[in-house]
């Protein structure tokens, strides 16, 4: 395992990064992130236009859900105690159950009036945000780890309330928090992306395939999360 821990910088102790390294660790994780959001919506669509599918993942999104933390953790935590080849894997199962739960909450939006138009909405603009921090992230000359750091403890808090909110039931604070979310979404992709080209990931996994999978699985979780905290905002509250 690299002497980094996770979040170092290794430019802080003079080490930059190989333009090839870096041109290649960014291929392969956006590469990777985008064939994980193709697997998702694909079967996110087969989800919400079956009727018997929709009926059987509904009856299982909690354990689907908890399901995908314990995976993402797994991923997360022991990428450098596996191949790349079965870290890439545990990334597709992921992605393919996420979409199953992404295809559910998508049935529910378009259910309602102008469902379809949030839907719509909330991926432009899901996009949008997502490309533009993570050129900012590739471009900027600041080091973003104190407002990454921040923003991650901001996740936290969110969490928090939105366990909360499930008993309260809170309109306005939902709003708010979905507002929070995209915020905090929008800092973590600069962040994730800048991980990449400063060789942090690279350094963590002391591979340029581990490094990859596990970058690909942190922007994929920024721009799933940017795309359901602005549908959330965009569609409303659907029950």
């Amino acid at each position: 395992m690299s002497g980094y821990p996770y979040n170092a910088n290794p430019a802080t102790l003079g080490v930059r990064p190989a333009p090839a390294l870096v041109q290649r660790l960014l291929v392969g994780a956006f590469g990777w992130m985008f064939a994980g959001l193709l697997l998702s919506a694909g079967v996110a669509y087969l989800v919400a236009t079956n009727e018997a599918i929709l009926a059987g993942v509904a009856g299982l999104a909690i354990p689907l859900m908890i399901g995908q933390v314990v995976l993402a953790l797994v991923i997360q935590m022991g990428i450098n105690k596996m191949p790349a080849t079965l870290g890439l894997l545990l990334f597709f199962v992921y992605a393919a159950t996420m979409g199953l739960v992404i295809g559910v909450i998508v049935w529910a939006y378009v259910q309602a009036p102008g469902g379809v138009g949030a839907v719509a909405s909330a991926f432009f603009s899901a996009s949008a945000m997502f490309g533009g921090a993570a050129l900012y992230g590739k471009t900027t000359g600041r080091d973003l780890s104190g407002v990454g750091g921040m923003a991650v403890m901001a996740l936290m808090g969110i969490i928090v309330a939105s366990i909360v909110n499930i008993f309260v039931g809170s309109g306005t604070l939902n709003w708010i928090i979905s507002l929070i979310g995209v915020g905090i979404f929008v800092v973590l992709t600069a962040w994730d992306v800048q991980k990449i080209t400063s060789g942090r990931y690279a350094a963590w996994t002391t591979s340029a395939e581990r490094a990859s999978v596990v970058a690909a699985l942190a922007l994929y979780l920024d721009f799933i999360n940017l795309f359901l905290f602005l549908l959330r905002l965009f569609g409303g509250r659907r029950d």
